[in-house]
């Protein structure tokens, strides 16, 4: 089991984060090359401070937030806490982070750790009820969804269970091990899915952008649906 937990500390671990790596950097390149080439000369007339500063207003969505939707609002903000903080911070990540990528980040203490790892846990089982016993929630919901709840969920799960030994009903070694390939399998899965939007954030944002149609276009697309005697 030792040289299993190696090879996932070590060079599987470098082949799944450069993938990850690789992924988004598509992403993004690509995102740069359809506003670029797509959208052209037409990029000078985007309001562009306005865009950013609406970014920047998702950061903390209070104002963002739809009736109807505060707690699961709330508990997405608070899980998307926990899933930046404890992966970066947490003091044997930092030291993997060192040894990788040669970042000297700060350290969460271990009893910040184990909140923030609860409370991720916690928002996630809740999002993962709405999305299947709200019928607002499960109408937008497709397997991927579900998929990707879990797996979020299982580096959580299994990494404080092999912090903790007291509670932990599996041998330290396998639920370790269990933590590392869960989050590699993330890796992987980040650049391929929704989860993509760590980097795409903006983009998602910029609706001002992907959605700046031609002159007269409006009036198209109202005779398609509706006939040509449709107009805007």
């Amino acid at each position: 089991m030792e040289a299993w937990l190696d090879f996932a500390r070590g060079p599987l671990f470098a082949f799944t984060f450069g993938i990850m790596l690789a992924g988004l950097c598509r992403q993004v390149a690509l995102q740069i090359y359809f506003l670029s080439v797509n959208k052209g000369r037409r990029l000078k007339e985007v309001p562009w401070m306005t865009m950013v500063r609406d970014s920047l207003s998702w950061v903390i969505p209070i104002r963002h937030i739809e009736p109807g939707t505060k707690i699961f609002s709330i508990a997405s903000f608070l899980m998307h806490i926990g899933l930046i903080i404890v992966p970066l911070f947490l003091l044997d990540h930092v030291v993997r982070w060192e040894r990788f990528l040669g970042l000297n980040l700060p350290a969460i203490g271990k009893g910040v750790a184990d909140i923030l790892t609860l409370l991720t846990i916690a928002c996630s089982l809740l999002l993962l009820a709405y999305r299947t016993f709200r019928a607002r929630h499960r109408m937008v919901s497709g397997p991927m969804d579900y998929f990707l709840l879990m797996l979020l969920l299982l580096p959580f799960v299994s990494g404080y269970l092999a912090a903790h030994p007291a509670i932990n009903p599996a041998p330290w070694d396998v639920m370790m091990l269990t933590h590392i390939l869960s989050a590699e399998a993330l890796f992987i899965m980040v650049p391929a899915s929704k989860l993509a939007h760590v980097v795409l954030f903006f983009f998602d944002r910029i609706s001002a952008v992907h959605w700046q149609l031609r002159p007269g276009a409006g009036d198209k697309v109202a005779e398609a649906l509706f006939g040509e005697e449709a107009k805007i």
